[in-house]
């Protein structure tokens, strides 16, 4: 007659075999029989695992390449915008720091009246002989009348039509200009040149020139107002033999960088040819 173990026996063999399992499942003992079976299983699981994300790349980075490239257009075209808007600033800090020097002459010089103009034209030629302005003879503006910035003068109105004018340069052939140069207390006349290059001439040989003395407008002639920054004596030639003596000029306005102008409209040239003699006709 068989006799059946006891029941505590029987329920603590099943508890007693797991132990045993976990005993040697965390010893490392079972890990080369688990990996064959399962080595089959991790492989698949690698290969799905690869594939679903690469179909995922293929769905989702389109759209993520699309969606950067309008993103670095949207910051290029900002980027743009933000320079363009710098550059407006700086010319409008420049217009306000030339407009400021010109109310600063302005004020300085009460006896004359002004119209400011911007520069909207410029001699294409290498050397730059006139320059455009967009005051005409609507406002005010008539042939002959001195045009001068802060600095000095730049020299005077020569042609106008209803909202332009041509404004003649000191540094052109067909200038003349009779100026006092200080301190030497001499008189002279300032002649331009196809270079643009100014000349002091017909000055007397007594005059004590010296580089650096500065050349003002005189008033003789009735061309322009006296007292006016024309430029200043960079070398002096004189010679014995000769009867005058003549320096370069260098002019104190950088005609190259106009951009606003005034011009002197309470000033009338005068007008000497009746009143020169008659060359006599020849006999």
């Amino acid at each position: 007659m068989n006799r059946k173990p006891p029941r505590r026996l029987r329920q603590a063999v099943p508890v007693l075999i797991v132990a045993g399992i976990l005993v040697l499942a965390l010893s490392g003992y079972l890990t080369p029989l688990l990996q064959t079976p399962l080595r089959p299983l991790v492989g698949a699981q690698t290969w799905v695992a690869e594939r679903y994300h690469a179909l995922v790349q293929f769905f989702t980075v389109p759209r993520d390449v699309a969606a950067l490239q309008q993103r670095n257009q949207q910051l290029e075209a900002e980027v743009s915008r933000l320079q363009t808007e710098i550059i407006e600033l700086q010319q409008q800090i420049s217009e306000t720091e030339i407009l400021a020097a010109l109310l600063d002459f302005a004020r300085a010089n009460p006896s004359n009246r002004y119209k400011a103009a911007e520069v909207i034209g410029r001699d294409p030629s290498p050397f730059l002989h006139y320059v455009i302005i967009n005051r005409g003879s609507a406002d005010g503006l008539r042939r002959g009348m001195p045009v001068v910035t802060d600095q000095g003068l730049v020299g005077r109105i020569a042609a106008v039509t209803a909202s332009a004018a041509r404004v003649q340069l000191v540094t052109d052939p067909n200038m003349r200009i009779n100026v006092r140069v200080e301190p030497a207390g001499t008189d002279g006349l300032l002649a331009g040149s196809l270079t643009g290059d100014l000349t002091l001439e017909q000055v007397p040989l007594d005059a004590n020139l010296q580089p650096g003395d500065v050349v003002l407008t005189s008033g003789l002639g009735g061309d322009y107002v006296p007292n006016l920054l024309v430029g200043q004596v960079t070398g002096v030639r004189k010679l014995e033999f000769e009867l005058f003596q003549s320096a370069s000029v260098q002019p104190v306005v950088d005609f190259h960088r106009l951009q606003i102008v005034l011009v002197i409209t309470n000033f009338r040239p005068a007008d000497y040819a009746p009143l020169l003699p008659t060359p006599l006709p020849p006999q």
